[in-house]
């Protein structure tokens, strides 16, 4: 993918991206995100409301894009099957959220994990 369309899909809306987030991980049948050397993965704290989320990409390229600049943080694949089974009650029993897919703006969808979880699946079921 070369940097005009990705340019064109970062300035879309947060609710256009979580569709373009769904649609692609169900091509794909995983999940990106980043973790550093030590493999922990990026947790954010809003400054606005104190929401906690692990922020989640469609392709290693919109997320390796975010952490450009950043001090060693590295993509990340997860499999479907190992984000449902590990990461949803891993996330929901440490109260964070997920965190779709952030854009140019900085908005992104926020939803908790098995609500991304039940969004997921129902693509899968089409």
């Amino acid at each position: 993918m070369n940097q005009e369309p990705r340019q064109t899909i970062l300035e879309l809306d947060g609710e256009e991206r979580f569709d373009y987030f769904l649609d692609t991980v169900m091509e794909e049948r995983e999940i990106w995100i980043l973790v550093n050397g030590d493999n922990q993965f990026l947790k954010i704290v809003s400054d606005e409301d104190g929401v906690a989320y692990l922020p989640v990409w469609p392709t290693e390229a919109f997320a390796a894009d975010y952490a450009a600049g950043s001090d060693g943080l590295v993509p990340k694949s997860l499999s479907l099957p190992e984000f449902f089974r590990k990461w949803v009650p891993g996330l929901t029993r440490d109260g964070l959220e997920i965190g779709v897919f952030p854009g140019n703006d900085g908005t992104l969808w926020i939803a908790e994990p098995e609500d991304v979880k039940k969004d997921l699946q129902d693509e899968m079921s089409f």
